[in-house]
């Protein structure tokens, strides 16, 4: 009798838990709809920076600095980054913090709900966010500056993927050593700005110098900007780039698993 009885059961709970977790994902899409200022950082944002510095004339002129492309062509992978950074370090580690400190994910413990459903939904509309601003900042790019879209389009996705997965496993960390929102949001904010350098927001990476670049390179951002930057041109984006794309989410994924709490 037991026999008979426990795959039904396992089944039935599987049922209940993927529903739950359905019920988790529309409830943390209808809270995240209702969060005007975490979408305008995200999606509207680094657009608006976009058509900021792109209406100053000299910035729509060639630069050889910049290997013959105009600054506003080198600023939409920038701004496609900007807001993989806003969607990573600012808005998501706050939000699951506070769920872990006001004992929300202790309390999901104990239904069928599990506190990864509400983990993933988070990362996911986050990462959607993200993907969103950068198609954005493309067709504002294309529309208004005449930016060239990227020409070698599997490689552009490919290191825009890993960008996103980059950023989300960075933001896990960030979760996983905060115990509380406002640490949380000072953690943020003390990482925030190197990786907005890094990214090139302040000085494209073609344009600094030679050693400079080359340690930019090695960080998350530098890494996905220079592979953007190569797919937009046509080329396929170097193996260099996308590994240590890759490499670095593998990392910063195993770090956030290893230090992550429910309570």
């Amino acid at each position: 009798m037991t026999t008979t009885l426990t795959p039904a059961r396992s089944s039935g709970a599987a049922r209940a838990s993927r529903r739950a977790a359905a019920a988790v994902l529309r409830t943390e899409t209808t809270l995240f709809r209702r969060e005007p200022a975490g979408l305008f950082w995200i999606m509207v944002f680094p657009t608006v920076l976009l058509v900021v510095l792109g209406s100053i004339p000299g910035f729509r002129d060639p630069d050889k600095a910049l290997g013959g492309i105009r600054f506003v062509d080198a600023y939409v992978p920038v701004a496609v980054l900007l807001s993989m950074i806003m969607a990573g370090l600012q808005a998501m580690p706050p939000v699951i913090t506070g769920y872990r400190e006001r004992g929300i994910l202790r309390r999901m413990s104990v239904t069928p709900v599990r506190p990864s459903a509400l983990l993933g939904a988070q990362m996911g509309l986050h990462g959607a966010a993200a993907l969103l601003s950068a198609v954005l900042s493309l067709t504002v790019g294309r529309l208004v500056f005449d930016v060239a879209l990227p020409r070698q389009l599997f490689g552009y996705a490919l290191a825009l993927l890993l960008a996103v997965l980059s950023a989300l496993a960075l933001g896990a960390l960030v979760s996983a050593l905060s115990r509380t929102s406002k640490v949380a949001s000072a953690i943020g904010s003390a990482v925030f700005f190197p990786m907005m350098f890094s990214a090139g927001v302040w000085l494209p990476v073609q344009a600094m110098p030679d050693t400079l670049g080359r340690i930019v390179e090695l960080l998350p951002f530098g890494a996905a900007a220079q592979a953007l930057g190569e797919a937009a041109a046509g080329g396929w984006p170097g193996w260099d780039h996308l590994g240590v794309l890759a490499l670095w989410t593998v990392l910063l994924s195993a770090a956030a698993t290893r230090w992550f709490r429910w309570e």
